[in-house]
């Protein structure tokens, strides 16, 4: 069973709302002004699980809308295995985002964080110009600040693809997204971070698209699921060695 922890409305500038008692951080609240990018119906929050196991692993799923397509199928395959903790939210690379992040890692130690963000930086200004690499740079080492020994995954972003033509990819949006992409993989390369290529997963099942330029069918939350459920057992057993 999981709890789930609501984010209310504030994109840059949120106000802060304590958890229950029993937990260790405090959140800022968080919302999106493009109605396009949108939580697909479930809300930004955190779902925490009910820890029973102590000596059981612990995860952390970070994404956007996209981790809501995935991460049942993934918490689903890890049970008895790990304990997963998601965190799913509109943030962008920005210094807020590093500090929220600090927050949520407070709900921890986590043996593995599998993290993806990028749907949420493409319109211009969001992310300062010259400022994507450094802070996202960042954004790893305060996972690593955190606790030093927690295996860390990036998940490259997904796809956007035409409005109402799900088989074309969005000329607008999409370059984007692959520049990000680029820039996020030479961080993480240099940071010896291991990779889920979630883009060319989906570049490659574009008819799996649902044809609203940001989401999938369930067929295609179902191969990312496979690909991060992959990645994190990858990571635990190393973690055990």
């Amino acid at each position: 069973m999981t709890r789930t922890f609501v984010f209310v409305l504030s994109l840059c500038f949120a106000a802060s709302f304590p958890l229950a008692a029993q937990e260790k951080a405090k959140l800022p609240a968080a919302t999106e002004t493009d109605t396009r990018l949108h939580a697909d119906g479930k809300g930004w929050r955190v779902d925490m699980a009910k820890v029973e196991d102590k000596t059981r692993p612990r995860v952390l799923l970070i994404g956007d809308s996209i981790l809501n397509g995935y991460l049942k199928q993934v918490t689903k395959s890890l049970e008895g295995k790990a304990y997963v903790d998601v965190w799913v939210n509109p943030y962008c690379q920005s210094a807020h985002t590093n500090k929220v992040l600090g927050e949520v890692l407070k709900n921890g130690p986590y043996d593995v964080v599998h993290f993806n963000m990028g749907l949420h930086g493409w319109q211009e200004g969001r992310i300062k110009a010259g400022t994507f690499e450094p802070l996202t740079k960042a954004y790893v080492q305060v996972i690593r600040d955190a606790s030093p020994k927690t295996r860390i995954i990036w998940a490259s972003s997904t796809p956007v693809t035409v409005k109402g033509k799900p088989e074309e990819l969005n000329a607008e949006i999409n370059p984007v997204i692959v520049e990000h992409n680029r820039l996020a993989a030479k961080v993480v390369e240099e940071m010896k971070v291991p990779v889920n290529d979630f883009y060319s997963l989906l570049a490659d099942n574009l008819p799996l698209a649902r044809g609203d330029q940001f989401h999938w069918k369930p067929a295609a939350y179902q191969l990312l699921a496979t690909e991060a459920t992959k990645s994190v057992l990858r990571e635990l057993a190393e973690r055990a060695k």
